[in-house]
């Protein structure tokens, strides 16, 4: 497919969220930053750092808290004897729409099966059939068994303890947590030459780096309903955009559509293996509702089961559906899906005899900074991977599994062309000198926790599952205002920051899915409910 993207102005932005006046601010040196903890993150650090680079790693919290870590279902790779690069290829290129970038890919899932040898090698415990080799299962979408899961629906925890596991075993590795990246620093020339941050001891500080790598995560908590971690607030993005970086593909969010339905109880992601293992989806009044929607029914891409989902829900007037896994083997629930047993019990629910209280929720940002094969951006010297980045693999809607393979692949890659490019480049004499100053806002300031919780719902309402022009119009609107009086404003907390990330994030998500005047993949116009090849199989970009 034609690079021929239908290119968007950005709103306007403020260059830096902080002030920045290097003589008072503390310093740090490295050849390779990485910004981010997850398995694209992790494998970007361990690749520079094996081609012999300084690699300083840095995160928001701790470590594990990740989308990575908290991955259930697994890792979609060919290690069938019946599968095959085709068939795996063939299921990626259906389910992204039209849009997918058929060289990444080709590239992508070639390479997956080595990696997850290379993984179980580092120690990750996946879980192995009665002849020794990795198991496998089915998942909506795929025509074949090929996702690899690991301490049962544990997958993500197990991949990412393996990865850490093996960055701790380089002493060229700096780890730092509880970091928050607040901007990329590029020169006069727009070439990132690091980050301004916050440290754990709650002061400002500089990193330069002769690369760096975002690998920053999703945006999942710009929703209200969202099986996202708390970190996930889209802040690489934002930076990425203040910075100058082309962003892509903003209205694809995808939503899962079954997290866990209790009221009161914050949404917990119940895997899609469940239905890949057998799991009915059932309405309120018991009836099994997906072969209505889909032929291939509980195996449907999570795009049609999320607005089936939705659909049955307004036509029984009720908040949820049920997942029925009562015809399940009680101990072999118990083995395979770990976490969701202990989770369900909890709740006290018996799945012998009770149904699981489900509904769809914000899951996967498929969109972000836009990459060339090597992991690059248009910025000299940054590169993106992972969630964070938007490499062509996914198109307009990912196929289930194919993010933690994506993390592990262009992790490795970013790692690569961050270490040969830092190689080549001449060490400076001294530390930059740069400062830059913001005026004090006479606005009126808004409460920040106030702002992002009718954000999220805002979100939700407006630019969710299914949408509208006039929603959507309304979304950017009220977005706007807000932005007036919180962009404008110097904080010095990550509530502050995020809080000015996400605002950032949810109008280019609003602004891309009101232009987007079709129905692809994930995003589903009710106005526009085709899809339109003629004006719109291709990609829309910030730039």
């Amino acid at each position: 497919m034609k690079d021929n993207a239908i290119k968007i102005k950005r709103p306007e932005l403020r260059r830096y969220l902080v002030p920045i006046n290097t003589a008072a601010t503390q310093q740090m040196f490295t050849d390779c930053l990485v910004i981010g903890s997850g398995v694209a993150g992790l494998r970007a650090a361990i690749e520079a750092a094996a081609s012999g680079c300084e690699v300083m790693l840095v995160c928001k919290k701790q470590l594990q808290d990740s989308n990575t870590w908290n991955a259930q279902g697994g890792i979609a790779s060919v290690l069938g004897s019946d599968d095959s690069f085709e068939s795996h290829i063939k299921d990626t290129l259906a389910t992204g729409c039209g849009i997918c970038n058929k060289d990444t890919v080709e590239q992508v899932i070639s390479n997956g099966p080595m990696l997850v040898k290379e993984l179980l090698e580092w120690g990750a415990e996946f879980d192995k059939n009665s002849s020794g080799s990795i198991s496998i299962t089915f998942e909506g979408g795929h025509s074949h068994a090929r996702v690899a899961h690991a301490l049962g629906d544990n997958t993500g925890k197990a991949i990412a303890a393996a990865l850490i596991n093996k960055v701790k075993q380089y002493e060229n590795i700096t780890i730092i947590e509880n970091y928050f990246a607040i901007d990329l620093i590029t020169n006069d020339a727009g070439v990132c030459i690091g980050v301004i941050g916050k440290n754990s001891k709650r002061t400002n500080e500089i990193i330069w780096a002769k690369t760096t790598i975002l690998a920053t995560g999703g945006a999942g908590r710009l929703f209200r309903e969202t099986t996202n971690p708390d970190v996930a607030t889209g802040d690489g993005l934002a930076m990425a955009a203040r910075a100058g970086a082309v962003l892509r593909d903003m209205e694809f969010m995808q939503f899962h559509p079954t997290t866990l339905y209790i009221a009161g109880a914050s949404r917990a992601l119940i895997t899609e293996t469940l239905r890949g293992e057998g799991a009915i989806l059932l309405d309120t009044n018991h009836h099994a509702f997906m072969a209505e929607y889909h032929k291939d029914a509980e195996l449907a891409p999570r795009d049609v089961v999320s607005r089936a989902i939705l659909e049955q829900m307004l036509k029984t007037g009720s908040t949820h559906v049920f997942l029925d896994v009562r015809h399940f083997n009680k101990e072999f629930f118990a083995k395979r899906f770990p976490l969701i047993n202990e989770l369900l019990e909890s709740f006290d629910i018996d799945i012998s005899k009770d149904l699981i209280p489900v509904r769809p929720s914000a899951h996967y940002m498929v969109g972000g900074v836009k990459t060339d094969s090597l992991a690059r951006t248009n910025i000299p010297h940054f590169l993106a991977c992972g969630e964070a980045a938007s490499t062509g693999l996914h198109g307009a809607n990912r196929l289930g599994s194919n993010s933690l393979l994506e993390g592990l692949v262009y992790g490795k890659i970013a790692g690569q062309t961050a270490s040969q490019q830092a190689k080549k480049t001449v060490k400076t004499a001294g530390p930059p000198k740069f400062r830059y100053d913001i005026p004090l806002s006479d606005r009126s300031r808004l409460d920040t926790e106030d702002v992002l919780n009718s954000l999220r719902s805002l979100m939700w309402r407006n630019v969710g599952i299914t949408r509208m022009a006039k929603p959507l119009a309304e979304a950017q609107e009220i977005i706007s205002f807000w932005q007036r009086y919180v962009l404008d404003k110097v904080f010095d907390n990550p509530t502050g920051w995020e809080c000015q990330n996400m605002l950032t994030v949810c109008l280019l998500m609003a602004k891309a899915a009101e232009l987007r005047t079709e129905s692809r993949g994930v995003h589903f116009r009710n106005d526009f409910p085709k899809t339109d090849d003629v004006k719109f199989k291709t990609h829309l970009e910030f730039e």
